[in-house]
C-alpha cells in the first residue's frame, strides 16, 4: 500500500508545456502591447492552450489578469476573437511561402 503522504502524478505533480518559453514570449509581448486583433487572438489561443493544463501556473495567472485587464470574460473573448476570425485571417501558416499559388 502506498504511503497517504507521497505526491502522485495526478494531484501535485507540475508539467512543463513543451511550448513555455515561445509562449511566455507571447504572452508578455501582449501584456506590454495594444490590445489589437492579434493579440486578442494570440491570447486567446494561449487561453485554449493552457485549459486544463497542469502546469505554467504564471502563465495561467497572467491569462487571467489580462482578461481583467481588458474588463473581458473568456466568453466575451471567444466571442471577438470569432468574430475576428469571420472577417480576417490574423494566423498564417509559416509553411505557406509568399508567391506559393494553390489554387
Amino acid at each position: 500500500m502506498a504511503n497517504c503522504n507521497e505526491p502522485t502524478m495526478t494531484n501535485n505533480k507540475d508539467y512543463l508545456h513543451p511550448q513555455y518559453k515561445k509562449d511566455r514570449e507571447t504572452l508578455n509581448s501582449i501584456m506590454a502591447g495594444p490590445a489589437d486583433t492579434l493579440n486578442l487572438a494570440e491570447l486567446a489561443r494561449l487561453r485554449v492552450r493552457y485549459d486544463g493544463f497542469q502546469g505554467a501556473r504564471d502563465i495561467q495567472s497572467d491569462l487571467d489578469k489580462m482578461l481583467t485587464k481588458l474588463g473581458l470574460s473568456e466568453d466575451d473573448l471567444f466571442a471577438k476573437t470569432r468574430a475576428i476570425h469571420q472577417t480576417e485571417s490574423v494566423f498564417k501558416p509559416t509553411w505557406l511561402k509568399k508567391g506559393e499559388d494553390w489554387s
